[in-house]
């Protein structure tokens, strides 16, 4: 570890150390709205052993023989929808935001980002800091909420790469934040300024959550925990809106209980016991992507205009806001002090 700048000897072979880096590392993407990129993609995804807890003999064969033969070709459509000029959307946005760190934290730090799935890939930028000089890395997973199978898995990953070093980083990692009182007053702040550009009164505002199964929550895993007290601190600081409020869980996967109520039924319940107008956030979410796009903003209105709803809005995530990069430069020079 090097604190004090280099001196040299004149015949000494140039070295780079003594920087900090901070690594930003969202859950992930295809290359491309193909069936090749997103056959890769989910290989990758859902081969990681925490994202799906069922023994690998019994699991493979299943996700090689089946899910991967028939489910690319219906994601790619889905990413068809939200793919932009600059390419994934959830890509764009987190580079973004590795963009706008690096404009505010200054040159005394480097800000890199990767993707736990897909590229550019954790072990890729954790080598091209480090030969930038970075001895000090701090690993940022933005996922305000803690789950096994999302911030576990980014720290798994960093630890793959650190495991095959001979001259390893020091790593800090970015602690949860579902309660931060700089995260629920970013949320505060950006859901109101979108909620008071809307061209109707919703009656409802529906935050919705990444689903995880329920077993996780048996097991001990704190995800559930923390969605319902971001709701809450939520629900407390948009109390005078005269809106109310549901908690749900999105993106079902497979035939074992999720974590309820889900999304989409509730959408159609609200619809169909005569809510009319609609809004629904995603405060799991650090930027948009596939589950909000295209699940919460398509899909989602379908079903409540077909039940019966009639004006629905989905919000944006706080993605490259000036609440959301307030926010993430405020939590990141917190975790970077001492080093900075």
């Amino acid at each position: 570890m090097t604190w004090q700048d280099q001196k040299l000897p004149h015949d000494h072979p140039p070295v780079k150390s003594g920087k900090v880096g901070v690594l930003v590392v969202n859950l992930g993407t295809p290359d491309a709205p193909e069936k090749g990129p997103v056959k890769r993609y989910l290989a990758e995804f859902l081969s990681d052993r925490r994202v799906v807890e069922i023994p690998v003999i019994a699991w493979q064969p299943i996700l090689r023989g089946i899910i991967l033969n028939t489910r690319p070709k219906k994601s790619a459509h889905a990413y068809s929808q939200v793919w932009t000029e600059d390419g994934s959307p959830l890509a764009v946005i987190t580079r973004k935001q590795a963009e706008a760190m690096q404009a505010r934290l200054g040159d005394g730090v480097i800000v890199d980002w990767a993707m736990r799935y897909g590229t550019p890939s954790i072990p890729e930028r954790i080598q091209a800091l480090m030969d930038e000089g970075c001895e000090r890395i701090l690993l940022a997973p933005l996922y305000p909420q803690y789950s096994g199978a999302t911030t576990a898995t980014v720290v798994d990953k960093a630890a793959d790469k650190l495991r095959e070093m001979r001259w390893q980083a020091s790593l800090r990692t970015l602690p949860p934040y579902h309660d931060d009182p700089a995260y629920i007053d970013a949320l505060v702040a950006d859901l109101t300024r979108q909620l008071d550009a809307l061209e109707f009164e919703p009656e409802v505002l529906l935050l919705s959550f990444h689903g995880m199964p329920q077993r996780t929550l048996e097991l001990g895993d704190p995800y559930h925990c923390h969605c319902h007290k971001t709701s809450r601190l939520l629900q407390e600081k948009l109390a005078g809106t005269g809106l109310r409020f549901r908690t749900t869980f999105q993106s079902r996967f497979g035939p074992a209980k999720w974590l309820e109520p889900a999304t989409d039924a509730v959408l159609e319940e609200e619809a169909r016991a005569g809510t009319k107008r609609l809004a629904i956030a995603a405060p799991g979410f650090s930027a948009d992507c596939l589950e909000t796009l295209e699940e919460l903003a398509i899909q989602g209105k379908e079903q409540f205009t077909e039940a019966g709803g009639e004006q629905f809005a989905a919000l944006s995530c706080l993605n490259a806001s000036d609440a959301g990069l307030d926010m993430l430069e405020h939590i990141l020079r917190r975790e970077l002090s001492g080093w900075i």
